[in-house]
């Protein structure tokens, strides 16, 4: 089982504790209020209050032994970054800090941080995407200007197959996969929808009008493929 701790449990830390404990991992979560660690004590493995800024506590913690450890602290950057350094005194293996700006990000970056969230930042980037082009329903933005969404299939490409759009050749996309809605009939009363992910899609796998397909490229190049 993977084991990870979440410091800082406002509502981002308190999300990522959450969806880490219901996916099956064994979660530590750490905060210096203790109302804060109550409210998630029956979600989590283990739920303690400390402060975070403190070596010795968090080393009977074992916290050293995690897999990962995220610092969500995001209402005191001093002591954030105390805490990361602290961290990396005990030679946690994977150490994962939120940033709120471009300053904290690149402080966090020269004390040797290699993995730093800007939930803020991320979101406003995916929100004026899909303003942009409403046909994006999500986005995930990589380094290089490339990135990674899921997009309402163009008409253009309806009732064609994988190898008839050619999406390399043409736009220098790689189709990750589609999802695809489906009607079950279950009952005279009516039908039941669910959801499919196809997989790996196959050259003959044909398009069809409510796909959304998951694409990997450039920017530009996802931009090009929905608007001509």
């Amino acid at each position: 089982m993977s084991k990870f701790a979440v410091i800082g449990l406002g509502q981002f830390g308190a999300a990522i504790a959450l969806s880490l404990a219901n996916k099956g991992a064994e979660v530590m979560v750490i905060d210096n209020k203790t109302d804060r660690v109550e409210l998630l004590k029956d979600d989590v493995a283990h739920a303690i209050a400390l402060d975070a800024t403190d070596k010795k506590a968090l080393q009977a913690q074992n916290i050293q032994e995690m897999d990962a450890v995220v610092v969500a602290i995001g209402e005191d950057f001093e002591a954030l970054l105390l805490t990361c350094v602290q961290l990396m005194d005990l030679e946690v293996p994977k150490i994962v800090a939120r940033a709120a700006n471009d300053q904290q990000r690149a402080i966090l970056s020269k004390i040797g941080l290699r993995y730093i969230l800007s939930p803020e930042e991320e979101v406003g980037k995916q929100l004026a995407s899909q303003l942009l082009n409403p046909n994006i329903r999500a986005s995930f933005p990589l380094a290089g200007d490339y990135e990674i969404v899921e997009v309402v299939a163009p008409r253009k490409v309806w009732e064609r197959s994988v190898i008839e759009i050619d999406l390399r050749r043409k736009y220098s996309l790689n189709l990750v996969t589609i999802i695809r809605e489906r009607q079950n009939d279950t009952s005279q009363a009516g039908s039941e929808r669910t959801i499919d992910t196809i997989g790996v899609p196959r050259p003959e796998t044909i398009i069809q009008a409510k796909d959304m397909l998951i694409l990997f490229g450039k920017t530009q190049d996802i931009d090009r493929f929905i608007k001509t």
